[in-house]
């Protein structure tokens, strides 16, 4: 498995394996526009024969604090690590920065616990990362759990 920087030319791809999720209800879906805002913030990792199998973004949410987004892994390839390897090498970018505090918003809670984040209130957040949640089709109502990891 190669795992790297995202690139303009992967953006089809991991709109693909986003929305998969989303449709499913399992995450929230992604336009191409914000792929495009976020490339800088993404990891893929890539199979030799198959192309982009798992993605996932770092954001840089406010001082010293960043969210874990858009992660997902093709169901051919999950259970193989590949999500935990992401979320690992975006923890190590967040600290490279100097990012003390990496939380996530998500519905797949099991899978972040086993990779070290704890459940949290959403009120211990700051009221800065919540400008995006206007967006969101979900707003008022976010059911999606919040999780940190120190």
């Amino acid at each position: 498995m190669i795992y790297r920087k995202a690139k303009f030319v992967d953006i089809e791809e991991i709109y693909e394996l986003v929305n998969h999720y989303a449709e499913e209800g399992l995450m929230l879906a992604r336009s191409r526009n914000a792929l495009y805002e976020s490339l800088r913030d993404m990891i893929v990792a890539i199979d030799e024969k198959d192309g982009i199998v798992g993605v996932g973004g770092l954001h840089i949410t406010w001082e010293f604090m960043a969210e874990i987004r858009s992660l997902a892994v093709d169901p051919a390839h999950s259970r193989r690590g590949i999500g935990r390897e992401i979320v690992h090498r975006l923890i190590e970018d967040g600290k490279e920065l100097g990012i003390s505090q990496v939380f996530t918003l998500t519905y797949q809670e099991k899978f972040f616990e086993k990779c070290g984040f704890k459940v949290i209130s959403k009120d211990e957040l700051p009221h800065k990362i919540w400008k995006e949640c206007i967006d969101c089709p979900k707003f008022p109502n976010c059911n999606e759990i919040a999780m940190l990891f120190e």
